[in-house]
């Protein structure tokens, strides 16, 4: 018969598909995520890798900057570090590290973004006289859709039921919030700065220009 031989149980390892990058908003919270399976009785480290500061040991946190908090719970397999009112300077690469020897280390991307404002096809649009002038102003990364969008012309809010008539607004709020401004039968009136104004995130704003089609 062969000799037994003991075989040793495997190391640990990182769930990579669980310790993914993260997005997360300014001044939210961003939790980013190790999960080590058959840990043992290691424990996990997390740094930042641009100063290579230690952040946290095991459930213990080693940083002044009070935003950062380790938040194992005893039996998980995952050790979450979260960075409370998140900042775009947050950004960057973070490691994972396991106390093995040598240790083994898994390294994740955090990006921070800011609530941001585009306008369609600007910064200028060219619109024919006598057709539509047809904008959609698009809203990314906003803790929550946008309780209301203002649209101006020329520094003036425009109304949707004035004598001209012929304006009208589609708004879908969502994750990505969209609206859509539709101006029937365009003039050189029409023509300036049209700006989208969301709730909760900057304005941006577009010229339009009437051309007259000869």
């Amino acid at each position: 018969m062969p000799p037994f031989v003991d075989q040793l149980p495997p190391g640990p390892f990182f769930d990579v598909e669980r310790s993914g990058n993260v997005t997360a908003l300014v001044d939210q919270s961003a939790r980013l995520n190790c999960r080590v399976n058959q840990i043992g009785n290691r424990t996990v480290s997390w740094l930042r890798h641009r100063d290579l500061h230690l952040l946290t040991v095991g459930r213990y946190t080693y940083t002044s900057d009070q935003r950062f908090r380790a938040e194992h719970v005893a039996g998980s397999e995952d050790w979450p570090l979260t960075i409370k009112f998140a900042q775009v300077r947050d950004s960057g690469h973070y490691e994972c590290q396991v106390s093995t020897t040598p240790p083994i280390k898994h390294s994740l991307w955090l990006d921070v973004v800011e609530p941001q404002t585009r306008i369609l096809g600007g910064p200028d649009v060219y619109i024919n006289r006598g057709s539509s002038i047809n904008l959609t102003c698009v809203v990314d990364y906003t803790p929550r859709p946008p309780d209301f969008v203002i649209w101006k012309h020329n520094n003036k809010i425009i109304s949707y039921d004035s004598e001209r008539g012929g304006v009208n607004v589609v708004t879908e709020k969502g994750p990505q919030t969209s609206t859509n401004l539709l101006i029937r039968n365009a003039s050189e009136r029409d023509s300036g700065s049209y700006s989208c104004s969301p709730s909760s995130a900057p304005a941006t704003s577009v010229i339009v220009h009437i051309l007259n089609g000869d």
